[in-house]
């Protein structure tokens, strides 16, 4: 049976949906609520477990608009860009730097089991590669470009499927392993839940941490809108400008529109002392967060999951296990073993196994519970969406070298 297509539109009004019971499924079942699942992984994974009983019962499939999931992507990214000053940057300081070297430290970890387990289980040793950092730390995109070199220089067969399969899978795990990670440790510290108090001032004054709290109150106008939206516009054109001009760079069109955006939110204030509204990027930037998550979710093909290799499978889940106690004895011992560290180590689950914008999500999910934890969102998109990315690549053509 052909897949039913859905167009932009309908693709838009599924996402929405999606989000939507994933937040009604996190109100009311408790489970969710004491894991800090993210709604939008809640309800994403309902929904793909419907579309799997659809496929196996009735040989029903869907096909979404795969353009409007990559276009909410690169906006996402291009938030981080443009939420990105310089005067912000320079209060990560050292705490930045000691996370990238331990985030750095877990993409070796990848690559070594990755490798190991391969060798062992017989397999050629770049599939572990593919079920390492590739997928893991790189998600999706990576994965795709490294299995096509796989294929086509190494005659590894089938590799950019295999590549896909376990970037699916990780962003899965990275989704559902940050929270009880977090809950765990701050559980630890003998913490309570924040109390939720109606906002009766709307008045309120924003605060300006990009991401935090997704359901603060952002006064925006339409004016702001507008030239937010030529803001977004620009990042997303330079993006696939960039990634024309240089397709074998290596670089992930993200990378072009996030570091776009670091460039003109700077130029802008520092030079021509342009006011840049900051809440309504701040909301565009949540909104293309959750729509990007409900998209991808939604659009898993679940029986695809359920086919991968005995042997690949074993490794990924080796890795998902690796990633849990690299978070909890690791990353939160080394950055302070305080609150922000357990929000921090949420994040790492998130893009350690899936991609930025599941750390964000999983961080939110604690935070809404918790409390705020400024240093994390300040690190975390920076490391996950930016710095990583060179050093993955390094540390990648670095093995590849050598096994080869």
């Amino acid at each position: 049976m052909e897949p039913i297509v859905l167009n932009g539109y309908h693709t838009l009004i599924a996402a929405t949906l999606v989000l939507l019971l994933g937040r009604f499924f996190v109100s009311k079942i408790k489970f969710l609520q004491d894991f800090n699942i993210p709604e939008a992984v809640a309800g994403g994974l309902f929904a793909a477990a419907i579309i799997f009983c659809l496929y196996k019962f009735g040989g029903i499939t869907f096909k979404f608009e795969s353009s409007l999931q990559s276009a909410f992507m690169l906006a996402f990214f291009s938030s981080i860009g443009l939420s990105a000053d310089f005067s912000r940057l320079k209060q990560g300081g050292l705490p930045l730097v000691i996370f990238l070297v331990v985030v750095s430290g877990m993409i070796i970890v990848q690559n070594v089991i990755g490798v190991s387990l391969a060798t062992v289980l017989g397999l050629d040793p770049l599939l572990g590669l593919i079920t390492g950092s590739i997928t893991l730390t790189g998600g999706h995109g990576t994965g795709a470009a490294w299995g096509k070199i796989f294929t086509e220089k190494y005659g590894v067969a089938g590799a950019v499927e295999m590549a896909m399969a376990a970037a699916t899978f990780g962003l899965v795990a990275g989704g559902l392993i940050g929270g009880p990670v977090a809950r765990r440790l701050v559980n630890n510290m003998k913490l309570t839940p924040k109390k939720h108090v109606a906002k009766k001032d709307v008045e309120e004054k924003y605060s300006g941490d990009t991401f935090e709290d997704k359901g603060n109150v952002r006064f925006i106008t339409a004016t702001s809108t507008i030239e937010t939206m030529a803001l977004f516009a620009a990042c997303l054109a330079f993006s696939s400008v960039m990634k024309d001009l240089f397709p074998n760079s290596g670089l992930p069109q993200f990378v072009w529109a996030l570091g776009f955006g670091v460039v003109l939110r700077n130029v802008l204030t520092l030079v021509f002392k342009f006011d840049m509204f900051d809440r309504a990027i701040d909301v565009f930037g949540n909104a293309s967060l959750s729509l990007f998550l409900a998209i991808a979710l939604m659009s898993i093909k679940l029986w695809e999951l359920s086919g991968l290799a005995g042997s690949m499978l074993i490794i990924l889940i080796v890795q998902t296990i690796a990633m849990v106690l690299y978070g909890y004895f690791v990353t939160f011992r080394v950055m302070g073993s305080n609150y922000d560290a357990a929000v921090l180590t949420a994040g790492h689950c998130g893009f350690g196994m899936g991609a930025t914008p599941t750390a964000v999500a999983n961080m939110q999910s604690v935070t809404e519970t918790f409390g705020p934890s400024h240093k994390a969102f300040l690190i975390v998109p920076l490391v996950g969406a930016f710095f990583i990315d060179f050093i993955n690549f390094g540390v990648i053509t670095s093995i590849v070298n050598f096994l080869r």
